[in-house]
């Protein structure tokens, strides 16, 4: 944990804190909804967890409350997850080996394998997956039982636009990259890839595929600016 902390600058840190604190936030929202649902408070605070994704977890408590099958539920969660198959190719040497390689894997998500990959050099990528997953590991099942407590109390959740807070806390931090006409043009056309992409696609895998998209285009162009 030292060398995380040594590893990492503070600008990144910030960055890390502001995302993981967004996660809880939206774990509040899933609580709360699990609970209004009529599920027990054990269970969005075991699944947090266990699965430690929030796409999938809201999918399954959806399918179930909606009257849908548990079996249902679970394949639905396993599809959205399918991602992170090409997430574990693409940082094989960010989860270390033995305990470590297992416990990184529990703690891989699309925050962090964004954080690890932006990072250059292995140690930076490992101190900022790791850092990322650890705090999301703490603040996701907090959220969820703190939003689970709410729910008792408020039935509508949505009044609060919880949700809304995640991506506006990630639309801060991507902010200062579109000075950049590249970029704003790369963000531009994954926009337009995961938007015409989504209404045939499972949740999820749009913007998988705009990432897929972008990655390739940017090779390109930098073998040819050579």
């Amino acid at each position: 944990m030292h060398s995380i902390w040594r590893t990492l600058d503070r600008g990144l840190l910030r960055d890390i804190a502001l995302v993981c604190l967004a996660v809880g936030v939206i774990g509040l929202s899933y609580g709360a909804i699990a609970v209004t649902s009529g599920f027990p408070l054990w269970l969005p605070v075991l699944l947090g967890l266990l699965v430690v994704a929030a796409s999938s977890e809201f999918l399954f408590i959806g399918i179930i409350a909606a009257g849908g099958s548990p079996i249902a539920a679970v394949l639905a969660g396993l599809l959205v997850n399918a991602r992170h198959v090409p997430f574990g190719l693409a940082v094989p040497d960010v989860l270390g080996h033995g305990w470590r390689r297992l416990l990184g894997t529990h703690l891989m998500n699309d925050e962090t394998v964004v954080f690890a990959l932006a990072q250059e050099g292995l140690s930076r990528k490992r101190a900022a997956y790791w850092a990322c997953g650890l705090g999301i590991l703490i603040c996701w099942p907090l959220g969820a039982v703190t939003g689970g407590l709410i729910g008792t109390v408020i039935e509508d959740t949505d009044a609060f636009g919880l949700d809304a807070m995640f991506p506006a806390i990630l639309l801060a931090l991507i902010l200062p990259a579109f000075r950049e006409r590249e970029k704003r043009r790369a963000a531009l056309a994954g926009a337009v890839i995961a938007l015409a992409t989504t209404p045939f696609l499972p949740a999820g895998l749009p913007v998988l595929l705009a990432l897929v998209a972008l990655t390739t285009t940017t090779s390109v162009r930098k073998k040819a600016s050579r």
